[in-house]
C-alpha cells in the first residue's frame, strides 16, 4: 500500500498543488512588503514624533525581534497543531498588527504593534516553508521551496512601489492600512484554498486523518488510500529538544550557523545601500529605487538558481552562490562612480545573496522530516534573525571607528564566505 507521501513524491504536480505553492509565495511576499514598507514610512514617523536616529533604529529592528521569537516558538506549534491553523492564526495577528500601526500615537505604541506583527510573520514563515515542501512532488520540491522564498523580494519590489505612491498621495499611516487590507485578503484566500498538508496529517494520524487526506488527494487528482501504515518506529513529539538529538544535532548547528552568518551579510547590503546613495549626494528618495533593484536581482536569482538547484545538488549550488556573494559584497566595497553603476552592482549582489538564502530554505525542507520540519525551520530562522539585526549594527560600529567601505565590506561579506564553508561539512541529504 502506497503512503500519501509516496503518492505525492512520485506523481506529477497537479494544478491544485501549483496553486497551493503559489499561495505560499504570496504569503512570503507579505514579509517583503512589510520590511520595505517600514523603511519607506520611517522618514514620516521620525518627522511626526521628532525622534532621533537611535530611536528610529529600534523601530526598524523591532519587527526582526518579533520574527525571531515567532519563528522559534510558533514553528514548533505548526508541527503540533498543524500548518494551516498556524498560518491562519498568524495572518490574523499580522493583519491586526499592520492596521494597528496606522492608529498609533506614540513610539512605544508603534514598537508594540511592530513586535506583534513580527511574531505573526515569524510563525507564518516556518509554517509556509513546510507547506510549500509538502504540497510538492519530489522532482520539484527544491524549486517550490525556493520560489516560496522568492516571494520576499517580489513583495519588497511591489511593496516599495505601492508605498511610494501612497506616500505621494497620503502619508505613512496609509501604507499600513494597505498592508492590513492585503493581509486580511490573504487570510480569506488561505481559508478557502489552502488545506492542511497531507504529509502532516499522515504523520499525526489524528481522528479522521484518512478521510481528510483522501479529500485533499482527490482535489489534487491523485489516487486515494484505504488506511495509514503503522510507522516503523515510534515518532518523538515535535519540539526544539528533538533538533539536538542524534543526527539532527549536527544538522541544526550547521544550518543555524550558516543562516546566521549569511543573512548578516545580506542585511548589511540591504540596510547600507540607502546611506551610500545619500553619501553620493543623491536625494534620499533615490535610495528606494536602488534598493528596489537589489530586490529585483534577488527575485531573479531565486528563480534562476531555483531551476538550477532542481536539477543539480542543492547543497553544492547553495555553497557556490554563497562564495560568489562574498566576491560581490567585496566588489560593492570598491565604491561606484555613479548611480547607474551602483544600481547594477546592487542588483547583481542581490541576485547571489538572496539566491543563497532561498537555497537555505530549501535545505531546511530537505534535511528535516515532516514531524520536525516547521520546528527546525522556525528555530534556524529565529536564530538567524539575530544575524539580520546584528549585521547593520556591526557595520555601523566599524564605520563609526573609521574603517573604510572596502574593509567593512570584506568583513561583512565574510559571513557569506564562512557560511559556505560550514555547509561544506554537511553531509548530502538522502
Amino acid at each position: 500500500m502506497r503512503s500519501p507521501k509516496d503518492i505525492l513524491d512520485n506523481s506529477p504536480m497537479h494544478a491544485f498543488q501549483i496553486v497551493a505553492v503559489g499561495i505560499c509565495i504570496l504569503l512570503n511576499a507579505l514579509d517583503g512588503f512589510d520590511v520595505l514598507a517600514i523603511s519607506f514610512a520611517s522618514p514620516g514617523i521620525a518627522a511626526e514624533w521628532s525622534i532621533n536616529r537611535a530611536e528610529l533604529g529600534v523601530v526598524l529592528a523591532m519587527e526582526l525581534f518579533g520574527m525571531a521569537i515567532g519563528s522559534v516558538v510558533l514553528g514548533g506549534v505548526a508541527d503540533k497543531i498543524g500548518r494551516r491553523p498556524t498560518i491562519l492564526s498568524c495572518l490574523v495577528v499580522m493583519a491586526l498588527g499592520m492596521y494597528g500601526a496606522s492608529l498609533v500615537n506614540s513610539v512605544n505604541q508603534l514598537l508594540a504593534v511592530r513586535l506583534v506583527t513580527g511574531l505573526g510573520i515569524g510563525g507564518m514563515l516556518a509554517a509556509i516553508n513546510a507547506m510549500a515542501a509538502e504540497f510538492s512532488n519530489a522532482k520539484y520540491r527544491n524549486l517550490s521551496v525556493m520560489l516560496m522564498a522568492a516571494g520576499y523580494p517580489v513583495g519588497a519590489v511591489l511593496g516599495g512601489s505601492v508605498a511610494s505612491e501612497l506616500l505621494a498621495l497620503y502619508g505613512w499611516r496609509e501604507i499600513f492600512v494597505f498592508g492590513g487590507a492585503v493581509t486580511a485578503s490573504a487570510l480569506i484566500i488561505v481559508y478557502f484554498f489552502l488545506p492542511e498538508s497531507v504529509e502532516y496529517l499522515a504523520a499525526k494520524r489524528g481522528d479522521g486523518a484518512v478521510e481528510k487526506i483522501n479529500k485533499t488527494l482527490m482535489r489534487m487528482g491523485h489516487e486515494t488510500i484505504t488506511d495509514l501504515a503503522e510507522p516503523e518506529a515510534k515518532v518523538a513529539k515535535p519540539g526544539i529538544g528533538q533538533l539536538f538529538k542524534g543526527a539532527y544535532a549536527r544538522v541544526t548547528v550547521i544550518l543555524t550557523l550558516a543562516y546566521f552568518l549569511h543573512i548578516m551579510s545580506f542585511y548589511y547590503i540591504i540596510k547600507w545601500i540607502p546611506k551610500l546613495v545619500v553619501d553620493m549626494q543623491y536625494a534620499p528618495s533615490t535610495a528606494g529605487q536602488v534598493l528596489v533593484w537589489a530586490n529585483v536581482g534577488g527575485a531573479f536569482g531565486a528563480l534562476i538558481v531555483g531551476m538550477i538547484a532542481s536539477k543539480l545538488d542543492l547543497r553544492k549550488v547553495t555553497i557556490t552562490v554563497m562564495l560568489i556573494s562574498f566576491v560581490m559584497i567585496t566588489y560593492f566595497g570598491l565604491g561606484q562612480k555613479d548611480l547607474t553603476e551602483l544600481a547594477t552592482v546592487a542588483g547583481v549582489t542581490g541576485f547571489f545573496t538572496n539566491s543563497a538564502i532561498v537555497g537555505l530554505y530549501a535545505m531546511f525542507a530537505q534535511y528535516y522530516p515532516s514531524t520536525l520540519r516547521a520546528t527546525g525551520t522556525g528555530f534556524v530562522i529565529g536564530m538567524g534573525r539575530a544575524g539580520a539585526a546584528l549585521g547593520p549594527v556591526i557595520a555601523g560600529f566599524l564605520f563609526a571607528n573609521g574603517f573604510s567601505l572596502m574593509t567593512v565590506s570584506i568583513a561583512m561579506g565574510s559571513g557569506a564566505l564562512l557560511a559556505g564553508f560550514f555547509l561544506m561539512s554537511l553531509k548530502r541529504s538522502n
